[in-house]
């Protein structure tokens, strides 16, 4: 009840500061950035710290398949495979909410790169409900879900760490706001969904330790 009440908590906070930038500070950000032609000068620069995730659901899917087969060997696995195998899941099934969260929004982008429709461009702002993909997939921020759906499951696991943990975090989410690739909002739900996912994840493996053959005649 307490995890549920923490959950509980967390979206609450999240969803009023993620209601309050949509509100007051997204369109004044996206704006800012615009004029102070960072999308143009600072977007190389940052760029690399938005690719930070960029191999974590590729390499969640390879490293499945890899425990797997290990698995199927009979090989024993420690504490830093089992930490790995949460994070596999924890970013594959992130990945797989955040589509379809993206594609119920359905959020233009604050900037256009290869045509799509955008705030600064053509002036939307408007959510198009259950009609995402196209351009408008924009909350939340799916490679602040990744990261976070892997930074939560090591925050939990190997707690001595949670300062790089941290960095990372907000390398990967100034890398995505200061290049005018997201919106403040969206990198707010895809900070909170990643870290529910991962939590969620953790808290789901430590409580099946014997799934398979447990109830077998």
């Amino acid at each position: 009840m307490n995890l549920a009440r923490g959950w509980l908590a967390g979206f609450a906070f999240c969803a009023l500061a993620g209601l309050a930038s949509w509100k007051w500070l997204d369109r004044p950000i996206a704006l800012w950035l615009h004029a102070q032609q960072s999308v143009v000068h600072g977007r190389h620069f940052l760029e690399p710290l938005t690719q930070i995730p960029d191999p974590l659901i590729p390499a969640g899917g390879v490293l499945i398949v890899v425990f797997g087969i290990r698995a199927l060997l009979g090989r024993p696995f420690g504490k830093i495979q089992a930490v790995a195998i949460v994070c596999c899941f924890s970013v594959i099934v992130g990945e797989t909410i955040k589509n379809g969260l993206k594609w119920f929004f359905g959020r233009p982008w604050p900037e256009s790169w290869h045509g799509n429709p955008s705030f600064i461009r053509d002036h939307l702002y408007a959510f198009h409900w259950l009609n995402g993909g196209h351009g408008y997939d924009s909350f939340p921020s799916g490679h602040m879900t990744a990261t976070a759906a892997v930074l939560s499951v090591a925050w939990l696991c190997y707690p001595r760490w949670r300062a790089v943990y941290t960095l990372v975090a907000c390398l990967v989410a100034a890398g995505l706001l200061l290049s005018n690739f997201h919106f403040l909002s969206d990198v707010i739900a895809g900070a909170f969904l990643g870290a529910s996912i991962g939590w969620m994840t953790t808290v789901l493996f430590g409580r099946v330790p014997n799934l398979v053959g447990s109830g077998e005649s």
